[in-house]
């Protein structure tokens, strides 16, 4: 199944507090649990300004069908194509 990296920008995501980040992220997961399995949220990383998260999901529709039900924008969704990291090197 793709994987995609979706960019939201959100001014002052970093200032959010734990409790903020828990109301998005209960959010979130709702949306999920209404779409059903074939969509799964991985993981995010919250920059000062914007929130960058991967899913896994059958096409970018999907991605931006979740984003729209949840009131989150998906500024630019990017579909991976590979993956590197270190071992890449050897």
């Amino acid at each position: 199944m793709p994987k995609f990296v979706i960019e939201r920008e959100i001014p002052g995501a970093g200032k959010l507090t734990p409790d903020q980040l828990q109301g998005v992220a209960q959010k979130s997961c709702g949306v999920l649990r209404e779409m059903g399995p074939q969509i799964q949220w991985v993981e995010s990383f919250v920059t000062d300004d914007k929130i960058y998260c991967v899913y896994i999901a059958p096409d970018e529709a999907a991605v931006r069908k979740h984003a729209e039900m949840g009131g989150f924008p998906a500024n630019r969704v990017s579909q991976v194509r590979r993956m590197i990291d270190p071992t890449t090197s050897e």
